[in-house]
């Protein structure tokens, strides 16, 4: 399934918890690291756990963000949440490939000590948070089973390379941030799995939102994660092809079916060839929800 909506919930408050389940989210995404204090974090995983027993799955998936890897409270989140069975974890600043079979490791042996079937739990690594990261996307390809998509993340790696901010003058990301954003796309597409857009932090700007998702449709992207309700219905609507681009793959579809085998095709005075096919294909299947 095709994650076009992943809301990030905080896990210790009860409140937006019981409201996360009427977004409309394809994937609700309970926080337990940037919105969760370390004084708060044993109520915020009692709470974690508690949804992830009772929230009914058929139309909405819930992950898991856990700390990274490199702090001693990754494991302690995985131990408190797991009976749960998450659909996935959030990894947070993962440095390479390795972290993620790392995680695998010890979802297997969660997995086995639940219950679960091995390898139910999906991964989604937040790729770009720091520095290094950069210079490693390429080892995900073939990483795990369990890898979902790849996400970026901007606010983070600001940090991390000591820039006062991410955006330029204009509001568009500075350039590191935009080679962040294609590096990411371009792994996602290397590894054969998702490209998770990052969130857009300016909530109240619904306009800028629904510009955001449009480009990030258009350059390769089929989700972006979500940090307020209302951004839910514009990245659900933004991320869905319109009445016409459906009728056009068709035809793209069609014409192929038609020309029995054949590798290019004419279609309205223009030639058609494979890679145009793919991407109708892939659009069909995505309006399907497959």
């Amino acid at each position: 399934m095709t994650l076009k909506s992943l809301l990030f919930v905080p896990g210790d408050s009860e409140k937006k918890l019981a409201k996360a389940e009427s977004t409309g989210a394809d994937a609700l995404l309970l926080d337990l690291e940037d919105a969760v204090s370390q004084d708060r974090l044993p109520v915020a995983r009692g709470l974690v756990l508690e949804y992830l027993k009772s929230h009914n799955r058929q139309h909405q998936q819930v992950w898991v963000r856990i700390n990274p890897l490199n702090t001693p409270l990754a494991l302690p989140d995985l131990v408190a949440v797991m009976a749960g069975q998450p659909d996935g974890i959030v990894l947070p600043k993962p440095l390479n490939a390795s972290d993620v079979l790392q995680l695998d490791h010890f979802l297997s042996a969660l997995e086995q000590r639940e219950g679960i079937k091995v390898g139910h739990t999906r991964i989604l690594p937040v790729a770009t948070e720091v520095a290094g990261a950069l210079f490693s996307l390429n080892t995900y390809a073939g990483c795990s089973a369990r890898l979902a998509g790849l996400t970026w993340g901007a606010e983070d790696l600001a940090t991390s390379v000591g820039a006062s901010t991410n955006k330029k003058d204009n509001g568009e990301f500075d350039d590191t941030f935009l080679l962040a954003r294609s590096l990411c796309l371009l792994a996602a597409a290397h590894a054969g799995v998702q490209a998770i857009d990052t969130l857009s932090v300016d909530f109240r700007n619904p306009e800028s939102l629904q510009a955001d998702v449009q480009r990030a449709r258009r350059q390769g992207f089929s989700g972006k994660l979500a940090i307020h309700p209302d951004q839910v219905p514009i990245i659900n609507q933004g991320f869905k092809p319109s009445a016409q681009e459906i009728q056009h793959a068709q035809r793209i579809v069609d014409a192929f079916a038609q020309a029995q085998g054949a590798g290019a095709v004419q279609l309205d005075g223009k030639m058609i060839d494979k890679p145009h096919l793919t991407h109708a294909l892939r659009m069909l299947a995505t309006n399907t929800g497959h």
